[in-house]
């Protein structure tokens, strides 16, 4: 290349330049370059960062709570006397639960849970015992079974008293099958201090305080 054509691609080089890179500083290094070789720097487009579209959800973030002991259960109780006092009372009653919770009132009262849960036990054998009415209610009205019947109806009962919350909770206990009674499946009972004639063809399952149980 002759001395004249690099002069002219010198300059054209330097006019290229200064448009590139308005710096004249910038310019007349890039023109020196070029006496002998051109390289052309062309910068790189800035590129635009978009940020990632955040998206909104429409429940509230529930922050996990930390695990606590579980309560107890019903069926976790030690003893039949924790039991009871496990059992939700005040909850309401149908026709049946209130015939089921006063034959253990009127009945065994008195008695030792062990033998509330008994008699409540032997009315629940005796609704699925084809000898025997289908209802509690129905047990417990047959005639001649239960002394403290009057005719069909059944006495009125203190309900603000220990001995009904307790009749209650054992009939709950009883009709759910929470606690396994000592009667078994026993369908009959009678007082210790008598002996009634039809004991001697029954058989002996439990005695529980004044209470025998036979099937």
């Amino acid at each position: 290349m002759s001395r004249k054509t690099t002069t002219i691609v010198a300059i054209a080089g330097l006019a290229f330049a200064t448009t590139m890179f308005p710096s004249g500083r910038d310019a007349a290094a890039l023109a020196q370059a070029g006496t002998d070789s051109i390289t052309l720097v062309v910068p790189v487009e800035a590129v635009e960062l978009v940020p990632e579209p955040v998206t909104f959800v429409s429940e509230p973030v529930v922050q996990p709570l930390p695990e606590q002991a579980p309560t107890p259960t019903l069926t976790e109780a030690g003893s039949l006397g924790e039991l009871v006092g496990m059992v939700d009372t005040d909850a309401p009653m149908d026709e049946q639960m209130r015939c089921l919770a006063g034959a253990v009132y009127f009945e065994a009262r008195g008695e030792p849970l062990a033998g509330q849960l008994a008699v409540a036990q032997v009315i629940i054998n005796r609704t699925e015992d084809g000898r025997f009415p289908r209802s509690y209610c129905g047990v417990v009205a047959q005639p001649g079974q239960f002394s403290f019947m009057r005719g069909s109806r059944m006495p009125a009962v203190r309900e603000s008293s220990p001995a009904w919350d307790r009749a209650v909770a054992i009939a709950q206990i009883a009709h759910q099958g929470m606690w396994e009674s000592e009667a078994g499946n026993a369908v009959f009972f009678h007082a210790r201090y008598v002996s009634p004639g039809w004991s001697r063809t029954k058989t002996r399952l439990a005695q529980i305080d004044t209470h025998i149980f036979y099937r």
